[in-house]
């Protein structure tokens, strides 16, 4: 008993270990067989997609190839003329030669009441000459004035056919008769035979016209009314076929169970006629797919578990040879790891105290440029406050004083707003939007710089559209970029001897565009990039800081637009400023 009891100490893990893996084997077995018959499923369901598709298009040209047929046909004066009963026999022999040319089963001539008049199958045994087909859809629906189209099995000759049908009139526009043709399409279904797959095309009412499987035609796939059998009896279709079930049951959308077996599916229409076709895969082919697939994952998982125990003994033979190896060389890492964490403690409080010194660089930077930027915005107007004072003090009767004062007070107001909007480049684009009118920016900025063009006697050209421009933006802004150019243009002609500046205020499309050129230097080599960086200036120690463009550019840019600059033709500079228009004030203005 007690060595029964070892026993079973002994054996009970292995046992655990083996049925773990013997379940989890057969789950991962089982999951791996489904998700490849799901997998192939669908490969197979998207091949027969692609086949149908392929199937689809060539009943679709099948049928399509002569419809247009009968009703060149009704427009031939040899129709026309044995329709009004003129040398039918003649006629018989062209519908006969159109027939053999055109491979068709038959091209024949009825009169109103349906009977046959003319026929291409005159001279055969069984033929349609005296028979009266005013009981099929497609000579009723040529009567009515529309296409006749029907699939029926003949009449006469108990052959099935698609026919079309088409009215014939007489130059007056009467109904003289309907000249009709009859198709074969055996060829279309032997080939579907002979390619070794499974379609069919079924009617409206489920009867299946068309099969690879001949078996199956004129059986239906679901049950059709006794009133709907007795209208096809009346039509005489299907002849005297029973139109029994076919033992059709669809399942799972892709999925049909067909006489017992089971299939994969695709189905599409076949427009106009109210046709469906179906391909048919045996589902057998995914079953043996995933069999097979599941013995190949099985001989790759027993090679693989083979490989894993020899490179696993592999591993601990290794591992006895170098464990005592580790032992060693561990003693030593742990020494360098704290020397590591000591050398690393102390570049972190290094980086830290880096990481201060730069922030307070940043901080230092942004008070320069804010400094400098301050110092910018406010020298224009101070200038030209400059520029009053000393015309007031030249001024005797005190008119001009008078006019200087009311201008002082206006720059002074621009310099208060000015100041509030020091935080330009801290908070860009905070600035109030509102419809400005281009032409009263461009007078305020001309009244802060007419001082300076009459002083350094610079001759300005100013030409402004006769429609209001309107923008949407901040108004002072707008003036302070027009100042910029301007006092840059200024500066540009200071060696020159006739000091031209051109302003030309327009519209192209739905941009507004604002052009000041001058005959001065021009730019040189510079690029727009190099000229709107701050602090980058050509002139002289004193004149200047080179924020003029910085700042101009960064406006424009804040209204949505584009500031351009290069040389003239000839010399100078040419700058041009694109704002956006407000669409709808323009449409009002045009109006």
């Amino acid at each position: 008993m007690e060595h029964f009891q070892k026993s079973v100490k002994f054996i009970s893990p292995t046992i655990v270990w083996g049925v773990g893996l013997g379940v989890a084997f057969a789950v991962g077995a089982a999951l791996l067989f489904f998700g490849a018959v799901s997998y192939f499923g669908n490969v197979e369901y998207e091949r027969a997609q692609s086949r149908v598709s392929l199937y689809r298009s060539t009943l679709i040209g099948a049928l399509q190839r002569f419809q247009h047929l009968p009703f060149i046909l009704a427009q031939d004066p040899y129709v026309i003329a044995g329709a009004a009963g003129i040398d039918r026999d003649g006629l018989n022999v062209r519908l006969a030669d159109f027939a053999k040319s055109a491979n068709l089963d038959a091209i024949y001539l009825m009169d109103k009441t349906g009977e046959t008049v003319s026929a291409s199958n005159f001279s055969d045994e069984v033929t349609f000459l005296g028979q009266n087909y005013g009981f099929r859809p497609y000579f009723k629906d040529a009567m009515a004035g529309k296409r006749g189209e029907f699939f029926g099995i003949g009449a006469t000759t108990l052959k099935p056919g698609y026919f079309i049908a088409e009215q014939v009139l007489d130059p007056n526009g009467e109904i003289l008769g309907v000249i009709a043709l009859k198709l074969d399409l055996s060829d279309l279904t032997s080939a579907w035979r002979e390619g070794g797959e499974t379609v069919f095309a079924s009617n409206d009412d489920g009867v299946v016209v068309l099969s690879s499987e001949e078996s199956w035609r004129y059986q239906t796939l679901f049950p059709i009314s006794e009133g709907r059998r007795q209208a096809i009896a009346i039509e005489r279709q299907f002849a005297s076929e029973p139109l029994m079930e076919l033992g059709w049951r669809e399942f799972e959308n892709t999925r049909v169970e067909l006489n017992g077996r089971n299939y994969i599916y695709a189905a599409a229409p076949v427009l106009p006629i109210d046709w469906k076709l179906y391909f048919l895969a045996d589902e057998s082919r995914v079953w043996e797919r995933a069999w097979f697939t599941l013995i190949g994952f099985g001989i790759v998982a027993l090679g693989l578990v083979i490989l894993a125990i020899i490179l696993r003994a592999q591993r601990i033979r290794q591992a006895l040879r170098i464990s005592q190896a580790d032992r060693r060389e561990l003693r030593g890492a742990n020494a360098l790891l704290a020397l590591e964490i000591e050398e690393r403690r102390m570049a972190e409080m290094q980086l830290e105290r880096a990481q201060t010194e730069l922030a307070r660089s940043s901080k230092l930077a942004a008070l320069g440029q804010l400094s400098a930027s301050v110092t910018h915005e406010l020298g224009q107007p101070i200038s030209a406050m400059q520029n009053y004072l000393k015309a007031a003090e030249f001024d005797k009767d005190g008119d001009e004083r008078k006019n200087s004062l009311e201008r002082l007070g206006g720059i002074a107001r621009r310099m208060v707003s000015i100041t509030r909007q020091l935080r330009f480049f801290a908070q860009p684009g905070q600035s109030t939007m509102e419809q400005v009118d281009l032409t009263r920016v461009w007078k305020g900025a001309f009244l802060l710089v007419e001082a300076d063009l009459k002083q350094k006697g610079v001759d300005l050209n100013v030409n402004i559209v006769d429609t209001k421009i309107i923008v949407l933006g901040n108004r002072l802004r707008l003036e302070q970029v027009l100042i910029n150019l301007l006092r840059n243009s200024i500066s540009a002609l200071e060696d020159q001897k006739n000091k031209t500046i051109k302003v030309d205020i327009g519209i192209e499309g739905e941009m507004a565009i604002i052009t000041i050129s001058d005959n001065g230097h021009g730019l040189g080599a510079q690029t727009m990039d190099q000229m709107k960086e701050p602090f980058h200036t050509t002139k002289a120690s004193g004149n200047g800081m080179g924020l003029g463009l910085a700042i101009s550019t960064a406006i424009v840019v804040e209204h949505g637009g584009q500031l351009r600059a290069k040389n003239g033709k000839k010399s100078g500079a040419v700058f041009t400023l694109e704002l956006p228009i407000e669409l709808d004030s323009l449409g009002a203005n045009g109006e």
